[in-house]
């Protein structure tokens, strides 16, 4: 069956995946394995000659600790949107990015110092 994408798309996708993978230093012949297709149909993708299924777009977002959004041409901030579970904490980091900068630093070094807390308490409890 044959999908009616548009160029764009299909570039965006192959070169974000393409990238993604030589980025994690994966070869084609490794990602088709562990997501479960050909090597044939990842050089596919790659070229921007097919689109993956639902279910292996799933699989290539795990592999890249990203969203299928973002393999699908989102940007950056959409794969951070898109792992974040924690609607109130997303809603406060998006206000947090209106601030003048010397306010987001101020909010950088807090939760830097309290997340080096926790990291002692749980060394400390071992």
């Amino acid at each position: 069956m044959r999908h009616n994408y548009t160029a764009t798309a299909n570039d965006n996708f192959a070169k974000r995946l393409r990238d993604l993978r030589r980025l994690k230093n994966i070869s084609q012949a490794r990602l088709a394995e562990l997501v479960g297709l050909a090597t044939i149909q990842i050089g596919r993708y790659e070229r921007g000659a097919s689109r993956p299924t639902a279910d292996a777009l799933k699989k290539l977002a795990a592999v890249f600790d990203v969203s299928g959004d973002y393999l699908l041409g989102g940007t950056p901030t959409d794969a951070a949107v898109a792992d974040l579970k924690d609607r109130d904490l997303l809603l406060q980091f998006q206000e947090v990015e209106k601030l003048p900068d010397d306010d987001k630093m101020l909010i950088k070094k807090f939760l830097d110092a309290f997340l080096t807390k926790k990291q002692i308490q749980v060394l400390a409890a071992r």
